[in-house]
């Protein structure tokens, strides 16, 4: 069959975005570490890691980090049983937690691409719905790191301050914030997108996209409508506590740390590790390997508004993020060993980890 012009550049487009999907974020991984390591001095960061972590820390905060994935998986489950999904054990809820953020440490949105489809198909329920939840799932998170930002400008303000004042990358924050010229591009994007869903709708592309968009948010507003709300606001404050907990467990692993909590004015460490953690959280959105390096750096930098030099900075961003993401990988070889015998219990019900050709598949069914 001739391939026309346009046809040849659609598959092109095609073939180079897929590319970039999977290498940008390594790409940006790569050069955050390299930058780090020239930064510091790798065998001073260990020589602090070996003389002044204390690891009984490292592995209760890796228990808290189990905690908080099973308590996203209790969540999510009860949005998906208000979507209409069958009810789940809490072990099936856990894996396509533990499953997902193990497979973003390979490629940023593939765990959450697997777990869509692990329940989709093993569940046999349309893949749309899914992730609607999955969004509502993680614009709830979206809300909550709002709400904690707002509580970290108010009980922060002094080392927010110093940050915004003394440093180009603060500075250049506050004019871009200040900027008119970048709200009224944000507001133009926002109506472009609506007068092509609104004034285009009889194309058959708008009309895919808008079921598409329809049965997503189908899958979405069950955040409002559903049985279990209280119990859903309360689990979403126990994954958040979580997270928050894990860096402030961690906080004890190293003495100059540690001294935070003891500090006047510092609430027992809590808003030290409060500014660290939203950091951090901030630092997610930049896409990488399980945060691998924008992480690290917003840490250290959190950090070093307490007066903690970029050595121990890294030595701490380095414990935990490597800790945790080796916790991820066995906890996601758990997951594996589930997935495998479900799929021998269940053969007509298979759930397999296909990444992003296979949600175009689900979605054209």
């Amino acid at each position: 069959m001739k391939i026309t012009a346009s046809q040849g550049l659609k598959r092109a487009w095609h073939v180079i975005a897929k590319i970039a999907d999977y290498t940008l974020p390594v790409a940006i991984s790569a050069a955050l570490v390299i930058w780090l390591f020239h930064k510091v001095d790798f065998s001073e960061v260990m020589e602090v890691v070996r003389r002044e972590c204390d690891f009984t820390w490292v592995i209760l905060m890796m228990v808290i980090t189990t905690l908080s994935h099973i308590t996203r998986g209790v969540r999510w489950g009860i949005q998906l049983r208000a979507a209409g999904v069958p009810r789940m054990t809490v072990t099936k809820e856990s894996v396509s937690i533990f499953g997902a953020y193990a497979l973003n440490l390979v490629f940023p949105r593939l765990g959450e691409v697997w777990r869509c489809l692990f329940i989709s198909r093993s569940e046999n329920v349309k893949l749309s719905t899914v992730v609607g939840t999955d969004i509502g799932d993680r614009g709830s998170d979206a809300v909550v790191v709002v709400c904690l930002t707002v509580l970290c400008l108010f009980v922060a303000h002094p080392a927010l301050s110093s940050f915004m004042n003394h440093y180009s990358v603060g500075r250049d924050i506050s004019h871009l914030l200040d900027d008119k010229l970048m709200w009224l591009g944000i507001a133009v994007v926002v109506g472009a997108f609506w007068s092509v869903c609104h004034y285009m709708r009889r194309y058959a592309w708008v009309q895919k996209m808008d079921s598409t968009l329809s049965q997503i948010w189908q899958g979405f507003k069950v955040l409002f409508t559903m049985k279990g709300r209280g119990m859903y606001v309360l689990l979403t404050f126990g994954i958040w506590g979580c997270y928050f907990l894990e860096t402030y467990v961690m906080f004890m692993a190293f003495p100059f740390t540690r001294a935070l909590v003891s500090e006047p004015g510092m609430a027992w460490g809590l808003i030290p590790g409060l500014v660290v953690f939203i950091f951090g959280s901030y630092s997610m959105a930049v896409p990488s390997n399980g945060g691998l390096g924008p992480w690290n750096l917003a840490v250290m930098f959190a950090l070093s508004l307490y007066g903690i030099s970029d050595t121990q900075g890294a030595s701490f961003s380095m414990v935990m993020w490597s800790c945790q993401a080796a916790w991820l990988v066995v906890l996601g070889l758990f997951s594996a060993a589930y997935v495998m015998i479900h799929k021998r219990k269940n053969p007509a019900k298979t759930a397999v980890t296909v990444p992003h050709n296979s949600i175009q598949s689900q979605q054209n069914k």
